[in-house]
């Protein structure tokens, strides 16, 4: 072979190499943005018990110390359960507010004001847990029904409220397909145009709806103080079926959020009991009596029922025949409800505490004792626990990932929340990852194409 055809072929074979290595380029490309999606991916808890069906369930990461993050001190007790999303925690306060604070360190964001007792002047209560839904967070009140509120700034969009004096929505909403439902102190369940405010249609139960309204396959489960388990059509508030509990004493009822999961209904009821009912159709499937009232609402996860009792416990329940699996005694009444996440059941408890269970044996992993009571759910978001307490304290509990998310950009604080250990600030925003990959790679590929060129050209020659 002569000299001239074997340099030649030499430079054809690297030319292969190169369009070979354009072609690896090319598919890597294609395929970066799904991958880095994926690595980015986070499970908020954007709502009251998570998701729509109020399974309760998450699939985040979750810590098994209670490793305080951080911990900030509203103006007021917080019954209110955290919603968590895109970075930041938004709850309420019985100091008549609504506060977003940065989920990884609790610095203050913005808070709103829900309004003040009519003939008082003094703070109503924020109960109700916020939704969060297209960059707007939905919160309900005493006295000042539902309010819209822009994520970013606190802004408020609109508020709904019943049209008489004295009706509170305590009531958790939930958003889905562009509709608001939530329950209200008139007996009421209402259906709000998400961005407008404006009533689509109103159900009226026989008594006051504390219950957070479900939403699955097109239908709203709720309960009512009126004892009785409601299913209504999304779209129209028609009754599909309702289902009357055994409540027996007066104001006693359904306080329980519904929790929806393969074809099945399952609440708790003032009559002691935890029911599971045919989603279609209200038939009863099972019932289970603990020892006291059930106010909280279960968690549905891996085949297995969770939920605390005023008796002072939280009970395992097989999903499908309702028969004990566990039960773990604490020192007082539990309306907490609980959140499952990595293998355990967080939930708090009047007796100070918020604990964390083994999902499987119900055993104690850790419990943190708060300086009141614990109403609020815990929530599960990106390996942190976030819960309220009567103390007036918002608390997270865990780790910070690495790399953290970056929380939406937040206003000069004014409170300073507790810190424990202080975390690092907040990194100053960086380049979004899948940018820089498709940088790299358009200087690579255009790189590779010269020199191709080049080779090309010498062959020519």
């Amino acid at each position: 072979m002569c000299f001239v055809c074997y340099v030649r072929e030499k430079e054809m074979k690297k030319l292969a190499t190169i369009i070979m290595g354009i072609l690896l380029c090319s598919l890597f490309l294609m395929h970066a943005p799904k991958l880095m999606a994926q690595q980015s991916t986070v499970d908020w808890w954007p709502m009251f018990r998570h998701d729509l069906t109020h399974t309760g369930y998450s699939t985040s990461t979750a810590p098994n110390t209670n490793q305080t993050l951080w911990s900030y001190t509203t103006g007021g007790d917080v019954y209110s359960s955290p919603a968590v999303a895109d970075g930041v925690v938004y709850v309420g306060s019985n100091d008549s507010k609504v506060y977003a604070l940065n989920a990884a360190n609790g610095a203050f964001i913005w808070s709103y004001t829900t309004g003040s007792d009519p003939l008082t002047d003094h703070p109503v209560y924020a109960i109700s847990s916020p939704a969060v839904a297209s960059g707007i967070v939905y919160i309900g009140s005493e006295y000042y029904g539902v309010h819209a509120l822009n994520a970013t700034t606190g802004t408020q969009i609109w508020n709904f409220t019943a049209g008489e004096p004295w009706i509170s929505m305590w009531s958790s909403p939930v958003v889905a397909a562009g509709i608001v439902y939530v329950g209200s102190t008139d007996g009421k369940v209402y259906a709000l145009n998400a961005t407008t405010g404006t009533q689509i249609w109103s159900f009226t139960t026989g008594d006051v709806v504390f219950s957070s309204p479900a939403v699955a396959n097109g239908t709203v489960y709720v309960g009512s103080i009126d004892k009785r388990v409601y299913a209504l059509d999304a779209t129209t508030g028609m009754q599909i079926w309702n289902y009357t509990t055994r409540s027996y004493t007066i104001g006693s009822g359904v306080w329980s959020s519904p929790a929806v999961a393969g074809g099945i209904v399952y609440v708790g009821s003032d009559d002691y009991r935890v029911y599971a009912l045919n989603a279609t159709t209200g038939t009863q499937i099972w019932n289970y009596t603990t020892d006291s009232s059930v106010w909280s609402s279960p968690v549905v996860a891996a085949g297995i029922v969770y939920v605390g009792s005023t008796d002072g416990k939280v009970y395992a329940l097989n999903a499908t025949t309702g028969t004990q699996i566990w039960n773990y005694t604490t020192a007082s009444p539990i309306c907490s409800s609980p959140a499952f996440a990595d293998g355990i059941v967080y939930i708090g408890s009047y007796d100070n505490r918020v604990y964390a269970l083994n999902a499987t044996t119900g055993i104690q992993i850790w419990s943190f004792t708060t300086g009141d009571d614990v109403f609020s759910s815990p929530a599960v978001a990106n390996g942190i626990v976030y819960v309220g307490s009567l103390d007036g304290k918002v608390y997270a509990f865990g780790f910070l990932p690495s790399p953290s998310p970056s929380p939406s950009p937040s206003p000069t604080p004014t409170p300073t929340p507790t810190l424990s250990p202080s975390p690092s600030p907040s990194p100053s925003p960086t380049p979004a990852p899948e940018l820089v990959v498709y940088a790299i790679v358009v200087i690579a590929i255009a790189a590779i194409a010269a020199t191709a060129a080049l080779l090309i050209k010498k062959q020519k020659k």
